[in-house]
Order: C-alpha cells, then structure tokens, then sequence
C-alpha cells in the first residue's frame, strides 16, 4: 500500500513539476529571446522530458539499471502507442513533409543508436552516451541550419512572458517536484516490485514509463479537445529523440547503464524499434500525410500487445 503510494504522490508531483518546468523555460527562453525553433526543438522537448530524464538518472545512480532502461523504452513506446493513439482517436492529424525527410529517419537512427549499443553488451557505455548527445547536438544545429518550421508549444496559453520572479519561483518549484517526485516513484516502483515479486523491468515498463508520459498524454489531449492545431505527430517524435539521444546519453555519461533483464535485451528493445518504424506505414496509409482514428487504433493495439505480453 505504501509503495502504490509513493508512485501516486511522485506521479503527482511529476506532472506538477514538468508543468512547472515548461512554464518557466518558455518564459525564460522568450525573455532571452531566443529563436521560437530552439525553443520548441530543446526548452520543449526538454521539460516535457525531464520527469524520464530525472527518473532515469536516479534509477541509475541507486543501482537500479532495469528501471532506467525500462522507464525510458517504456516510455518511448508508451509516446507513440498510447499517446498517439488516443490523440488521433480524439481527432485526425495532419503530418507535415518534415516528417518523412527529418523527423521519422532522424528518430530512427536514434533507435539503431540505442538498440546497437545496447544488444550487443548489454551495456551503455559513457563513450557511447557521448556519441548519443553528440548525435542530438548535430541534429539541432541542422535543425538551426535549415530553420526549419518548429512548433513552439503544444499549449499555446504557456507561451507567455512571465514576470521574472515568476520564472524563477516556477524553476525553483518546477525542479523540486520533479526531484521529489523522481525519489517517490524509484522508491515505490522498487517496493511494488518486490511486494509483487515481479522485476524491475515489469514495473518501469508499466506504471513508471506511463507515469512519466503523462506530460506529453495530458498536452496532447487538452491541445485537441481545444482544436489546436499545433500538436502533430512530430512533436511525439521530437520528444521520442530527446528521450533516446539526452535523456539516455546523460544517464549513460553520468553512470554507465547496464542491462540486468534479458527481456529488455531480446524483447522490448525490438518492440521500441517495431512501433518506431510502424509510424511511417500509417502515415502514408489509407491516406497520405494523415494519422485518423483507423490509425489510433492500430496504435492503442499495438501498445496493449506490448504490455499484456510483458506483465502476463
């Protein structure tokens, strides 16, 4: 009971501070005025990234490398099957050029990045966190390059100037929930795990991999219940790459993440790469440039495949 707590009040706190977080970075980067594509490409994807970021490297500096690894694959698959499912369930979604020459081949090579190095070993090396932060690096200063079209915000409403003391009270909250909340959900995700007696991987792919979505599920959904149009498919895939390339190569460059579970190693690894490479078929099918409810279905399935397969 305990530890079922502890992941709810850490969720909680999560949430608040990711939310917390984007407020304040929004605030800061037009302040600084920095360019709307930085801030929608890093500040963003960065906040909305930041409870994984955050939980993973905790997990991995406690000595608990299953639940890094786990909580961040979850995650990643929890983006793009059950975030994007219910999003395009709720309404369709036009995708823009980008996605097909930037966006989907750019995700992918982060998934080859990661699955390489990883399989072969079982480990993530420093070196090889490098190589991953590196990798995102390049793929901003083309993104800066080319200046191509970025969305700023998936709530328009938080792009907003605050007052200075505004934005350092929402940073100082904002990285304090988050830390908090990354302390609660290690320590309950360890205790229901052994309660259940079920491994660290099953709870990270699971409870904590969700959990840690919920930023991007709850922005997603109110974006399209309030006919916004600016979440599209390229923002999941935007916060698929962070997660892979800055939340991965950090945690790995901090300390090196070895892999504990064989199921993470022969299976969710390649589920990852199976629901990454989905994206694109669905795009072009039935209709081009187009994710409808068809396609959120498709989706929702795939995700609950995974996780019946991974729990049973």
């Amino acid at each position: 009971m305990i530890n079922a707590l502890f992941i709810l009040l850490g969720l909680v706190l999560l949430i608040l501070g990711g939310k917390w977080l984007l407020k304040a970075a929004v605030a800061l980067s037009l302040r600084l005025e920095i360019p709307k594509i930085v801030i929608g490409m890093t500040v963003v994807s960065f906040a909305t990234s930041a409870p994984e970021l955050i939980v993973s490297v905790n997990a991995a500096l406690d000595g608990f490398p299953d639940l890094s690894l786990g909580n961040m694959v979850g995650s990643n698959i929890a983006n793009l099957g059950l975030v994007l499912g219910v999003t395009v369930l709720l309404g369709s979604i036009n995708v823009r050029k980008s996605f097909y020459t930037t966006d989907w081949p750019v995700m992918m090579l982060a998934t080859l990045l990661f699955v390489g190095f990883i399989y072969f070993d079982g480990v993530l090396q420093r070196y090889e966190g490098v190589i991953m932060v590196v990798t995102l690096f390049l793929f901003l200063v083309y993104l800066l390059r080319f200046q191509k079209p970025a969305v700023v915000d998936e709530l328009p409403e938080d792009d907003v100037l605050l007052p200075l003391h505004k934005t350092v009270l929402y940073l100082g909250l904002g990285g304090t929930a988050l830390w908090g909340g990354s302390e609660l959900m290690v320590d309950g995700a360890v205790g229901l795990a052994k309660a259940f007696g079920v491994s660290e991987r099953v709870i990270a792919i699971t409870v904590v991999s969700v959990g840690t979505s919920i930023p991007e599920l709850s922005a997603s959904v109110i974006a399209i219940v309030k006919k916004e149009k600016a979440i599209s498919v390229g923002n999941l895939i935007g916060s698929n790459i962070f997660n892979l390339l800055a939340v991965l190569g950090i945690t790995s460059i901090i300390a090196p993440i070895r892999g504990v579970d064989q199921g993470l190693l022969t299976g969710d690894i390649f589920w990852l790469f199976g629901i990454s490479f989905l994206i694109l078929p669905l795009v072009f099918f039935p209709k081009g440039l187009r994710l409808g409810w068809r396609d959120g279905l498709v989706l929702l399935a795939f995700y609950a495949i995974f996780i019946y397969l991974t729990v049973k």
